[in-house]
């Protein structure tokens, strides 16, 4: 009987994770970033999205590389937390 039920659990589960979303990336160029204390700012802002898994700030290239769950977040929101930290952003084409 237990192992019907974990099997019942199990399989009900993997229809969730069979419809969860593909991570997604995208980058930023980011301006107002001049200080080595900048990107520590950006990273922080970015992470503070919902959604968003993973930041990676150039500060040579005035970028930050940003995976999300597009269920949960879209490339309107990074910018905006970029902007209300101070550093408007732009999606790279």
């Amino acid at each position: 009987m237990r192992n019907s039920l974990v099997s019942l659990i199990l399989l009900a589960a993997l229809p969730i994770a069979a419809i969860a979303a593909t991570p997604q990336t995208v980058t930023l160029d980011v301006q107002n970033m001049t200080c080595a204390v900048c990107p520590i700012t950006v990273k922080k802002s970015l992470q503070g999205v919902a959604g968003v898994s993973d930041v990676r700030i150039d500060f040579d290239r005035k970028s930050a590389r940003v995976t999300f769950d597009p269920d949960k977040a879209k490339p309107a929101d990074l910018t905006a937390a970029t902007a209300d930290a101070g550093f408007p952003s732009t999606v790279q084409k």
